[in-house]
């Protein structure tokens, strides 16, 4: 298992498209600046196929230290989800994209 960088997604760009690795690695950091500006914003982002990012707001709540057992407010926050399309649930799972999820895995 392989993490996925910028540098090799530039890198698959510049082989699949044949643009320099400057030119590849610009488009690249264009489509993530985009990307970030939509979330920013509080839009959602889909990519078809892919998954949905959006943002969601979670409010003030006490939490608690566990060391201390204190209790502290957690202050209200924004937080990114993503929710994966159907299919790429599917591939991930190593099922094709007609196949039904065995019973029981219904979310």
């Amino acid at each position: 298992m392989s993490t996925v960088t910028r540098a090799t997604l530039a890198e698959q760009i510049y082989d699949q498209v044949g643009l320099s690795r400057h030119e590849s690695a610009d488009i690249l950091e264009d489509i993530l600046e985009r990307m970030a500006r939509t979330l920013e914003t509080g839009d959602t982002l889909k990519i078809s196929g892919f998954g949905t990012f959006s943002v969601r707001q979670k409010g003030q709540r006490t939490g608690r230290n566990p060391k201390t057992g204190v209790e502290v407010p957690i202050l209200p926050r924004s937080v990114l989800v993503f929710r994966p399309s159907q299919l790429l649930r599917a591939h991930v799972n190593g099922q094709s994209s007609g196949e039904n999820p065995p019973e029981g895995d219904e979310e």
